[in-house]
């Protein structure tokens, strides 16, 4: 899961002994730490950024992968699988200018700005 991943990234960055230790700086309970852990909680969408800020992990692909870690079914895990491989191959650079690209032409003002720059 990746959720592991960042909490032990993160523990690795703060120099922490213990998961009680992240879930202080997260404000959430051990029991949550522990459930995240193995498998019967998920990291909020909040948590999973304010770990990858921490430990220099881009926030796209820490988003990506949680969304992966919570897929329910058969089908929208491999689904996700998918998505993951290909973006870990074209790299999530790619990701981040393609959803900028996204978001600009979903802005009116940018859009107005565009406008006026061509």
């Amino acid at each position: 899961m990746y959720a592991d991943k960042l909490l032990d990234a993160y523990k690795e960055a703060k120099n922490y002994i213990q998961d009680k230790q992240i879930a202080a700086d997260l404000g959430i309970s051990k029991q949550k730490i522990s459930g995240i852990r193995n498998g019967t909680c998920y990291l909020t969408e909040n948590e999973a950024i304010f770990l990858a800020e921490a430990t220099n992990i881009d926030i796209h692909e820490a988003l990506i992968y949680l969304a992966a870690d919570k897929a329910k079914s058969y089908k929208a895990q491999q689904a996700w699988a998918d998505i993951t491989a290909k973006l870990s191959r074209q790299g999530f650079r790619g990701l981040a200018l393609g959803m900028a690209g996204i978001l600009a032409f979903n802005n009116p003002k940018l859009q107005c700005a565009l406008c006026i720059l061509c």
